[in-house]
């Protein structure tokens, strides 16, 4: 989860704290308070202005994502400018919340068809598919089927990596479909996705009575008007085509189904048309763009979003080498590729001598077969190529980076990027996600000039490509360049300011706010400070990496759930040893926290034997049920929310748990219970 983690920050970062606006992480320091070694993260704001947070309160940081190129100004500390920055972009965040509310009210009060549960053949197409289904697979198949046995419309966005098994879902949607008498279009921003799509929905449905017709602009007039003619007799059951679908003189005699490959590849004046479709009809939206997190927690209920996150049983991950160029490496990885029957992508994004390359690669590997195709190409051209190469008439794929997007082709097993220097993190993942499709290990090789030509800027690039390369840091970057993407194509382009002022995650949160607010919950953005003058450091004996203990500090602040902390222990424990006295203190000051933010608390304070909990005027605990706890403790309650409760004197986690118990039994006392 990229969005509760640190896992990335180092000093230098831009980050994000709720109440005081943007500044530089500038790492951990250990600071004496009252006897106690502690730890603080320290942020740089504007004219030197430093900040000290303690680590138990790193809720209220976050990582700064720019979502421009442009990094943002600093705040100044003690002056009004991040409350008006944050004022703005709530204010945005507001207006867009509620536009998405009001958009699936709307929908909800439509009525659909319903769609009759699965009969006896749905279950025979279900036994004939050749693989083991992923359980992210099933589940989205039975919240498809769920859509669609309901009466309002379905508009499902299903959203999973390349090669992940969307299709056979859309697949599975689209059959049942056919069983109910309805007809199935599916709508793909290319012809050659188009042509892959027919290809493979024809050999997932030989064995039944269905007809999977295409409607495109490679087809000859004569063709297309014999499809159009069966469509409007019904005599066609899917057809799939590109936005030749959304013309004019396209006719249905009964559709049930749209399904949707990259709506965000379509053009504005497409994307009207597919809206006017959609109005009462079931809708299967599909994308590889990764959705954040936050935002599909905060839309669930709103936008109905199913997420494949795992892949196929035996994927492998793409074996990624970062090396410079070499003839004798290109030809080993070509030849290796072609003697187990493989195909490979050579990506050179540079069209006036891309023909070169081809020549090459032909020089270096006489028995292949080589086809190059790049924008500039007429689109007849440069698909019949494609589909040559689909179809196996070639062995090796010279291409700009326009295969970047969409085309799945399981025996491309090598991909080699020429000068992966010149390309940013987002594009060689997106690069790199066309291999690797099958159980079959792939291979990724970025190729890179000598490391003393290289520029400052290009050395930079390299170093985080070596660690694109071990699934590290870059990784991640990549990831996350595409969740900003992804978060764009959902809440649509006039949000770019507002997200740029505050930063992509924060921006997040603020949204996931007012959407929650919108549907009645109840959401305090007041932080709760924990002073029990107890050691909560992580030692660096234990961790040692800072990373791994900001990360850690983050998660326990920022727990949603009460188990949550028992997950985080269970996983700590395991990957670093029984924790330590202060890392098991930790863990339940990440216990307190959440009880407290529960209940309504300002502060909990140890002070002489004594436990102070200040409550805030919203506080949901109920007074009149609480003089039996107050009696039992020796206890005292203040007109204005001060409480006063005796506590042990024993050991630190005797501290610790009395007052979880407390806190707990004040639970029991509120206005919910």
């Amino acid at each position: 989860m990229f969005f509760s983690q640190f896992q990335d920050l180092k000093a230098g970062d831009y980050v994000v704290h709720a109440d005081y606006g943007i500044g530089i992480f500038r790492g951990l320091q250990r600071v004496e308070v009252e006897g106690q070694g502690r730890e603080f993260i320290e942020i740089f704001y504007r004219d030197g202005d430093k900040l000290l947070v303690p680590v138990e309160d790193l809720n209220l940081v976050q990582k700064f994502s720019k979502v421009g190129t442009e990094l943002p100004p600093l705040d100044k500390l003690g002056t009004t400018t991040w409350e008006k920055t944050k004022a703005r972009a709530r204010k945005a965040v507001e207006a867009v919340a509620k536009e998405l509310v009001e958009l699936y009210a709307r929908r909800k009060a439509l009525k659909g068809y319903p769609f009759s549960p699965d009969g006896e053949w749905e279950r025979e197409f279900e036994k004939i598919f050749v693989y083991e289904e992923t359980d992210d697979q099933l589940r989205s198949i039975r919240e498809v089927f769920r859509d669609m046995e309901s009466d309002a419309p379905m508009d499902r966005l299903l959203c999973g990596d390349v090669g992940y098994g969307k299709t056979e879902v859309a697949m599975r949607a689209a059959f049942k479909a056919v069983m109910d008498g309805k007809q199935v279009a599916v709508l793909c921003p290319t012809t050659v996705l188009a042509s892959q799509h027919l290809k493979t929905f024809r050999e997932r449905m030989v064995l039944f009575p269905v007809r999977v017709e295409a409607l495109t602009r490679l087809q000859t007039k004569k063709e297309q008007a014999a499809v159009l003619g069966d469509l409007g007799r019904g005599f066609v059951d899917i057809v799939i085509g590109t936005h030749r679908l959304l013309s004019k003189d396209v006719a249905f005699k009964d559709l049930g189904l749209l399904v949707v490959d990259e709506e965000q590849r379509f053009g504005v004046t497409h994307k009207e048309r597919i809206k006017q479709i959609k109005a009462n009809i079931d809708v299967l939206t599909l994308t590889a763009t990764p959705i954040p997190r936050t935002l599909n927690m905060s839309l669930s209920g709103l936008r109905d979003i199913s997420l494949i996150e795992t892949p196929p049983r035996d994927r492998l991950a793409v074996h990624t080498v970062v090396t410079p160029f070499s003839a004798k490496l290109v030809a080993s990885a070509v030849h290796q590729e072609l003697s187990r029957g493989g195909q490979v992508y050579y990506i050179h994004n540079r069209i006036e001598d891309i023909d070169r390359v081809a020549d090459l690669v032909v020089k270096l590997v006489p028995q292949s077969r080589v086809v190059s195709v790049h924008g500039r190409m007429t689109g007849p051209a440069l698909e019949r190529r494609m589909l040559d190469f689909i179809d196996r008439k070639a062995d090796v794929l010279v291409s700009t980076t326009i295969i970047e997007n969409g085309i799945d082709i399981p025996l491309v097993n090598t991909l080699i990027v020429d000068r992966a220097d010149a390309y940013g993190l987002a594009q060689l993942y997106q690069l790199r996600g066309r291999v690797g499709r099958s159980s079959r290990q792939a291979f990724a090789y970025f190729l890179v000039p000598p490391y003393l030509e290289l520029t400052p800027l290009a050395r930079e690039r390299l170093k985080a490509l070596k660690e694109f390369s071990e699934l590290g840091s870059g990784f991640r970057l990549a990831a996350k360049d595409l969740e900003i993407r992804g978060a764009g194509n959902l809440l649509g382009h006039r949000q770019h300011g507002s997200m740029e002022a505050v930063g992509f995650d924060y921006y997040m949160h603020l949204l996931d706010q007012a959407i929650r607010e919108l549907k009645g919950e109840r959401v305090e953005e007041v932080n709760c400070e924990i002073n029990l003058k107890v050691d909560i450091r992580v030692p660096e004996d234990y961790l040692p990496q800072t990373n791994l203990r900001l990360n850690l500090y983050k998660r326990l602040a920022s727990v949603e759930e009460l188990d949550e902390v028992d997950r985080i222990r269970r996983e700590v424990a395991d990957r670093f040893g029984p924790p330590p006295p202060s890392v098991e203190n930790l863990f339940r000051y990440g216990t307190i926290k959440h009880l407290a933010r529960g209940l309504g608390v300002r502060s909990v304070d140890r002070s002489e034997g004594r436990l102070v909990v200040r409550f805030l005027p919203t506080t949901r605990v109920d007074w009149t049920r609480v003089p039996g706890l107050l009696k039992a403790r020796g206890g005292s309650l203040t007109p204005d929310g001060v409480m006063s409760v005796r506590v042990g004197g024993g050991t630190e986690r005797d501290v610790l748990d009395e007052t979880i118990g407390i806190l707990l039994e004040l639970t029991k006392y509120t206005t919910m219970n």
